[in-house]
């Protein structure tokens, strides 16, 4: 989880949730319901992607606040529909109050839905691509015993990156990888004191 401090702070000691997770009502239902939890859509699988990068530079929060907007623009996260958006639809998206308007990463959407596409067809999904990574293929359970704990990257995530870079995937730096890898459950990076530890969906 990459996250401004902010988001962080609002903490109660007595509960073993995430300290991340209470620092609004969005987050924590975000924390509760989502993240960490295995994902094999890929549906969502590209809404995350096409989220995580957007982070970029920003905050989970402010991505999380425009999450409606995001899926209004992009097209409900169809990966085929955002494949095939015009030069002139992602243009007028630099207008759309509910998302990030950055040209670099609007487009950037486009490019990743196209790559993700290519991985769908070499891999029969893009779930089957990105289990591939985990040893078995199942998620890897960290032990974090605080914010402090968690790690920026990781060797798996540079490893990842780097593949998709390959690919032709833009905004896959490893951090944004690793915020990634934890999203879609691939790693599990709730504190071992929370409740939704190794919380099966």
């Amino acid at each position: 989880m990459n996250d401004t401090a902010p988001d962080a702070t609002a903490f109660d000691p007595h509960d073993g949730t995430c300290a991340w997770a209470n620092g609004s009502p969005a987050m924590r239902r975000y924390h509760d319901a989502e993240w960490g939890v295995p994902s094999h859509d890929d549906r969502h699988l590209f809404e995350m992607l096409l989220l995580e990068g957007a982070q970029a530079g920003l905050s989970w929060s402010t991505i999380l606040g425009r999450r409606a907007g995001y899926s209004a623009a992009f097209r409900e996260f169809d990966v085929e529909a955002v494949a095939q958006m015009s030069d002139g639809e992602l243009e007028v998206l630099m207008n759309e109050p509910g998302i990030i308007r950055n040209r670099l990463k609007i487009y950037g959407a486009r490019k990743n839905a196209l790559a993700f596409q290519r991985v769908q067809q070499e891999f029969g999904s893009f779930a089957a691509y990105l289990w591939g990574w985990a040893p078995g293929g199942e998620p890897i359970v960290a032990h974090p015993r605080g914010l402090g704990d968690l790690p920026a990257t990781s060797e798996l995530s540079d490893r990842l990156s780097k593949d998709l870079k390959k690919r032709g995937f833009t905004f896959v730096g490893s951090t944004i990888v690793y915020a990634y890898l934890q999203s879609t459950g691939v790693v599990d990076d709730h504190v071992d004191t929370c409740p939704r530890k190794g919380v099966a969906p």
